[in-house]
């Protein structure tokens, strides 16, 4: 049986960039995302780009707990263990806090706090009683450093980077490694449309790559926090 990795948020972007990663080294998916005929797609493409791997998806909005739960449940219904979990959903809107929309923290906190938290709370069972795996939470590097019209979008991101290092200290003694990915400025949906050099942002393959170098080193090891920012510096 191959490995396997959960990984949300993947039909587009960096989300999609660790799929393609995973999978060309032989690991089967359970993915994640809000928008079906993109899940399809994917879904179609891989038969062919990867036929050694198998790729389940699941439409699901994991700002609603509710769907989270129901993605969980698909993954544990899917396999008995869970190698590997990318916590990668997550949702931009930028603005000042003393501005920005009301409404707009708890968004924030839905999609890219909560969403991490309670998939994670789920999957856990299907990966403790085995004493292995590695948890992923793409944070930012708004985890730690303010910046202007950062607003709740920077909160969230703060408060991922406190659950991830929260669960690290829990999950040490059951052999199961978390790490905090904090990349600056990649290529995505997000900066569609920006007239910038394409290399004045990271390519999300950086990331995804960076990520599988994480992962593959020996259960004696394990990368705590990664930052990872443009040559040039951040925008």
């Amino acid at each position: 049986m191959n490995k396997t990795a959960v990984i949300t948020g993947a039909t587009k972007g960096l989300g999609r960039a660790l799929a393609e990663v995973f999978a060309a080294r032989g690991f089967d998916l359970c993915v994640c995302a809000r928008t079906e005929a993109d899940l399809q797609i994917m879904q179609s493409e891989w038969s062919t780009q990867f036929p050694d791997v198998q790729l389940h998806i699941f439409p699901a909005d994991l700002g609603k707990k509710s769907e989270t739960q129901e993605f969980a449940a698909f993954v544990k219904s899917t396999w008995p263990q869970v190698d590997v979990l990318i916590n990668n959903a997550g949702i931009y809107i930028g603005g000042l806090v003393s501005e920005e929309r009301e409404g707009t923290l708890e968004t924030m906190l839905e999609t890219n706090l909560y969403s991490a938290y309670h998939l994670t709370r789920a999957l856990l069972p299907a990966m403790v009683p085995h004493k292995s795996g590695h948890i992923f939470n793409m944070c930012s590097i708004a985890s730690f450093m303010a910046y202007p019209n950062g607003g709740s979008y920077s909160i969230s991101k703060f408060a991922l980077l406190g659950f991830s290092k929260v669960l690290r200290e829990e999950m040490k003694q059951h052999g199961i490694k978390v790490t905090s990915i904090m990349p600056g400025a990649a290529w995505s949906d997000s900066w569609r449309g920006v007239e910038l050099p394409e290399e004045r942002l990271m390519q999300a393959m950086d990331v995804a790559k960076a990520v599988w170098g994480c992962y593959d080193l020996s259960p004696a090891a394990v990368v705590e926090e990664l930052i990872l920012r443009p040559q040039l510096g951040d925008l």
